[in-house]
């Protein structure tokens, strides 16, 4: 059920992204006097469409991993002498290059509509509190203590712990001072220190916990909350509610121990005492073995934490009127643009490592839990999907929208047009990088599976 689940949540996401992406190229080319004879999202044979009364046909295909708009195009066969002015080729420069970035215009004017509805509708925000300080880290240098809430970081001001992370991401690999404004005891003051070049060396890098700060976190009792069907906790008779006291006779402080014991007893019985209901029950369980990416072996009986609950005075609301959503949600757009860029920087320079690219089924698995956070994790996700669509299609890599529009800009500059040759190269350059990123991401997602 939860796989069903996930390849759907894949499925919308991806079509709701790609047909956003495409009509930007559409609604353009239209506008430019350019005959679209077939818009279609997802790839391959198509499994239904639809002509308009222009005679473009709208399809969807079958492999949900794309889209495109197929123009009129001289590239692609004889055009018949009374449609040449509606031919892509028959067209200015300019005109091209509009078309070749309405796509990623348009993922970026989704991302703001987006950020513009979670803004008007309203949304929910913890507050980023220190819940711990590592020794010897730059947030120790810093002068960062628990219970000290991060307000701003080099003059901008952050909300939650996305800002944080963001904000620290940028700065990572460099040298020089950092300027952090905080909250501490309701007044507010400012802790600076040097950065000393902090890298990003780790294969899934956390900006923050590379920092040095364990954002603060309410207890977490061992009650459980979600039980997998037909795994192990079901089957010994563990039940949703149920709050473990002791395993073995050994009394357990919070969740996270419970998680430790479970995890080193891969295939050994283990005896829990629970509380169900005001009564002490007690129930055998035995974690199955399970082989993590990295080859260590542990234990899982498949069940889930209880939600906990945030004090209230951590917790922010935020909600805007129409008016003033907007500028808020194109400043949140272009953080995201800032932060794709930023990240793609750091990977060309090897502060961020390669195995954080991520493809397909991330993206599913991140679709479909924030699906089931809700609407406003799932939209979140949607906007910034969106941006680093937009992003990534821009650069000018032959093949992508970027190289198409470089290919064009040059045209311009030159007044006469690259050679086929030339352009043929560099589409069989572009193509080769793009598969080897597409493979190396599939291979990322298999290792995190």
């Amino acid at each position: 059920m939860q796989f069903i689940q996930t390849v759907l949540s894949l499925i919308v996401t991806l079509g709701i992204l790609v047909t956003i992406h495409e009509f930007g190229h559409f609604w353009v080319a239209r506008r430019c006097g350019v005959r679209v004879l077939r818009f279609s999202v997802g790839f391959g044979k198509p499994m239904f469409s639809w002509y308009d009364k222009r005679g473009t046909e709208f399809a969807v295909a079958a492999i949900p991993l794309g889209g495109y708009v197929k123009m009129l195009d001289e590239r692609e066969g004889p055009v018949p002498e009374d449609q040449l002015h509606e031919a892509f080729t028959q067209k200015t420069p300019g005109k091209r290059i509009a078309i070749a970035a309405a796509g990623p215009a348009a993922n970026f004017l989704f991302a703001i509509f987006a950020y513009w509805l979670l803004s008007v509708v309203g949304f929910t925000s913890v507050a980023p509190v220190v819940g711990d300080v590592k020794p010897g880290s730059v947030a120790e240098r810093v002068g960062l203590e628990p219970g000290m809430e991060i307000v701003g970081i080099d003059g901008e001001q952050v909300a939650d712990w996305r800002d944080v992370g963001a904000l620290l991401l940028e700065r990572a690999g460099e040298y020089g001072p950092i300027e952090m404004t905080v909250r501490d005891g309701g007044s507010l003051g400012s802790r600076s220190g040097e950065l000393e070049g902090w890298r990003l060396d780790q294969h899934e890098p956390n900006p923050i916990d590379l920092f040095g700060i364990t954002p603060y976190r309410p207890d977490v009792p061992a009650v459980l909350g979600e039980i997998v069907p037909g795994d192990r906790a079901q089957a010994s008779g563990l039940q949703s509610g149920d709050r473990v006291q002791a395993v073995d006779g050994e009394p357990i402080k919070d969740w996270f121990a419970l998680v430790e014991k479970i995890r080193n007893s891969p295939e050994e019985s283990l005896e829990l005492t629970v509380a169900r209901q005001g009564e002490d029950k007690t129930v055998t369980v035995t974690p199955a073995r399970f082989e993590t990416e990295d080859g260590e072996v542990i234990g899982r009986v498949g069940a889930g934490v209880s939600p906990i609950q945030w004090p209230e005075e951590m917790l922010r609301e935020n909600r805007y009127g129409p008016l003033a959503a907007l500028p808020h949600a194109v400043g949140e757009t272009w953080d995201d643009t800032r932060l794709t860029l930023v990240a793609i920087k750091k990977m060309l320079t090897g502060l961020l490592s390669l195995n954080n690219l991520s493809g397909p089924i991330t993206i599913a698995r991140v679709a479909e839990a924030s699906v089931s956070s809700g609407f406003e994790d799932f939209i979140q996700f949607l906007a910034y999907l969106s941006v680093s669509l937009g992003v990534l299609n821009l650069l000018p890599v032959p093949v992508l929208d970027g190289g198409h529009i470089l290919f064009y800009s040059v045209e311009a500059i030159r007044r006469r047009p690259l050679s086929e040759q030339t352009q043929a190269v560099g589409l069989r350059i572009g193509m080769a990088m793009i598969l080897t990123l597409m493979v190396f991401a599939l291979y990322n997602d298999l290792m995190r599976l």
